[in-house]
């Protein structure tokens, strides 16, 4: 089955709304019709930047789809520092990141509240881009594949396989992220077929098959063409190299190319 790669781009707490419609459009003015055309482009900026980034995209009729870097479960309430998925979708998120290492890590997120995550958004058709991924410890210890699969049956519990088509799963090694290390094409392959296992057991070959798996963590236009060329890498979930048009475009013109 082909399945159309992902090339999206995790700003984090980086760009004040000015700095963000500037990047939008320097991406945007260097929009190729024909080698941006089978690669679905995401921009995830601060929740501040969402709309005025996608107004960037719409008005200059560039196709690239933004999404969230976090989201809550409940629709309304006193959650004071939340932003509700209908709030998200008000503003035209296509995607919203959940389970992210930095606020399992950093804010002590849950399995149990990333899987709520993923049910609120597949209930407003939203797709969720499912973070998973382990400590250098966890690697050392020969631990790798139980645990990130252990990770991703969480994130998926009792969800329908109809509603889990629409949704990604990115595999970030934590200890490749932000620190200029990254998995071999040939660790990350390892990881990212034994998740397309994991999930063909959930929901059946055909979902398994038609969901895209990503992978994380330092990526750059140095070292992206070896990973884009695994069978079951879908794309990138990409931080740092996302920052700056001049590395961004070209992983996504390496998406592309992987197509051709």
């Amino acid at each position: 089955m082909t399945r159309i790669p992902m090339m999206a781009g995790n700003w984090k707490m980086n760009n004040s709304i000015s700095e963000g419609v500037v990047l939008a459009q320097e991406i945007s003015n260097q929009y190729d019709k024909r080698a941006w055309a089978n690669v679905e482009i995401v921009i995830c900026p601060p929740f501040v930047d969402l709309k005025p980034v996608k107004t960037v995209f719409e008005f200059d009729r560039v196709p690239v789809e933004i999404a969230s870097q976090n989201v809550y479960w409940e629709q309304s309430g006193a959650y004071t520092g939340e932003v509700s998925v209908s709030m998200i979708k008000e503003i035209g998120c296509r995607y919203s990141i959940v389970g992210h290492s930095e606020r399992r890590e950093l804010f002590g997120e849950t399995d149990e509240e990333v899987n709520k995550k993923v049910k609120a958004l597949f209930d407003a058709n939203i797709g969720a881009i499912v973070c998973v991924g382990e400590s250098l410890g966890v690697r050392d210890e020969g631990d790798t594949l139980e645990y990130v699969c252990a990770q991703v049956r969480a994130a998926f519990a009792g969800v329908d396989s109809t509603k889990a088509e629409t949704s990604v799963v990115a595999y970030e090694p934590i200890w490749a992220i932000g620190t200029g290390r990254t998995a071999t094409p040939e660790q990350a392959e390892e990881v990212c077929k034994a998740i397309r296992n994991t999930l063909e057991e959930l929901f059946g070959e055909d979902t398994a098959q038609a969901m895209r798996v990503l992978y994380g963590g330092s990526v750059n236009p140095g070292n992206v063409e070896g990973l884009m060329a695994q069978e079951n890498i879908d794309g990138g979930l990409v931080g740092g190299a996302s920052l700056k048009a001049e590395s961004f475009v070209p992983l996504i013109e390496a998406c592309s190319d992987n197509e051709d």
